[in-house]
């Protein structure tokens, strides 16, 4: 049975990857229907406004209580937990199987089942060019031959949030890169799943889906739970409990990213149409209350042309509720010249980049933190969250200074090898020979006798 702290934690919200954004728009003061405005920022505030941390300290606590009861529990935990939430009624299955996942895809209208089809299509057709990017090498060293294999790993586990919001689309992004790399396993959780996303699993490639979210999925697949295994990796996009918990297994797996609100940055000059960029900024406004839409730009008479399109569109969008909330959170920037347009975009190293100024191909060129990059005005970020390719799982809160997004390499290991041979063609004695008393004399620097006796061995 759960223990007593567990049974207070905040609600389904918290614990299945929806946001609570009805609390958020309350302490907003609601939606309401005033005009959208984006606050000013100064270039020098950027450094201090993109960074932060991808979860507080509360959240932490809570997903280490749920990960912890889930390690320890088991089977039992997970399911308790998992009807606690509201993933599953009491006694119903938490696995759907791969015939369940083919049922659903057939279940689906035949325009639907070619839509899936053909958003597959195009990521899988990506994934499999960036694989063929990465191949086995091997080089003469001292001695003999060393190089290095690319393989993957056995199991991957993928997350798409589910419950108000379902992203069949993640599930395709996930799971379908895991199978182009080579993963032996998939299994995807999602909470709640819809038809759909179930469709989406079988036309991925899924073995199974484990019908459970947030930090108790997580640690699920992280520690292996009944049918489901120990993953080597665990991938996938959630709110901040789902990343809390991808932080706790760290470790004990690998992970794709810890991933924190949405984030789409327009670079704009005078030559953007305003409708667009209000347009792209409320795509990504619309995830969640806390997205962060932000416009950066030369043109100081561009951003209230686009805050009176936000203004227009917001009132006909049926996510406005949430959309508005997160207008109110982003921002523009005003700047002097390009260059130094730039330097604020690389400050912010935002997750998706829009570049929609004139000579967009060269100021791409310039640019050098982002998650996604999108050149041009025609090169919408929603092309790019539905299948034109590359993948949009993809880093937030600055991390794409050190990272990328989500892609076939997540899923692989480069090993290296070496293979020292006695006598190998002329010279090649002496080279290793050679090999063996460098190894032993920088030992003995290090203070480790034993290196450099076990590299002495070698010298026959």
């Amino acid at each position: 049975r759960l223990a007593g702290p567990l049974r207070t934690l905040p609600s389904v919200e918290a614990a299945t990857g929806e946001h609570p954004f009805v609390l958020n728009m309350a302490a907003e003061g609601g939606a309401g229907a005033a005009a959208a405005t984006l606050a000013r920022r100064g270039v020098a505030e950027l450094a201090v406004l993109a960074r932060s941390e991808p979860v507080d300290d509360v959240t932490l606590a809570q997903s280490k209580e749920i990960v912890t009861a889930v390690r320890e529990g088991g089977e039992a935990a997970l399911r308790e937990l998992a009807v606690k939430f509201g993933d599953v009624e009491e006694g119903k299955p938490i696995v759907v199987t791969a015939a369940e996942l083919e049922a659903a895809y057939k279940s689906l209208p035949e325009e639907q089942q070619a839509l899936l089809q053909r958003v597959a299509s195009r990521v899988r057709a990506f994934a499999e060019a960036q694989r063929a990017s990465l191949t086995a090498m091997e080089t003469t060293v001292p001695g003999g031959r060393a190089g290095h294999t690319v393989a993957p790993v056995d199991t991957a586990g993928c997350y798409a949030p589910g419950g108000r919001y379902p992203l069949p689309s993640s599930v395709i992004m996930t799971v379908l890169t895991a199978r182009v790399a080579g993963v032996k396993q998939v299994w995807v959780a999602s909470p709640r799943p819809s038809p759909v996303t179930l469709a989406a699993a079988h036309v991925s490639g899924a073995d199974a889906m484990l019908a459970v979210g947030g930090a108790q999925a997580i640690a699920a697949m992280a520690y292996g739970v009944g049918p489901v295994p120990s993953c080597d990796v665990i991938v996938g996009p959630g709110n901040r409990w789902v990343t809390a918990a991808k932080a706790l297994v760290s470790g004990r797996c690998a992970i794709d990213m810890l991933a924190g609100p949405s984030e789409c940055l327009v670079l704009a000059d005078d030559t953007a149409k305003p409708d667009v960029v209000a347009a792209d900024l409320l795509a990504q406004a619309e995830h969640d209350v806390d997205a962060l839409p932000i416009l950066v730009t030369v043109d100081e008479s561009l951003v209230a042309k686009v805050e009176a399109e936000l203004t227009a569109q917001l009132a006909t969008l049926p996510t406005a509720d949430v959309a508005r909330v997160a207008v109110r959170r982003g921002y523009a920037v005003v700047c002097g010249s390009m260059d130094e347009a730039i330097a604020a975009c690389d400050t912010v190293a935002p997750e998706h980049l829009e570049v929609m100024v004139r000579d967009a191909d060269e100021v791409a060129k310039r640019l050098n933190h982002y998650g996604g990059l999108f050149v041009g005005g025609v090169s919408a970020e929603v092309f790019g969250d539905y299948g034109a390719g590359p993948n949009h799982v993809l880093p937030t809160v600055s991390t794409a200074r050190y990272t990328g997004g989500l892609s076939v390499f997540t899923f692989l290991r480069v090993r290296t090898y070496l293979r020292l041979d006695e006598g190998a063609g002329a010279g090649a004695g002496a080279e290793a020979a050679a090999l063996a008393r460098d190894s032993a004399a920088l030992a003995r620097l290090e203070g480790l006798e034993g290196h450099a006796r076990a590299a002495e061995k070698r010298l026959g």
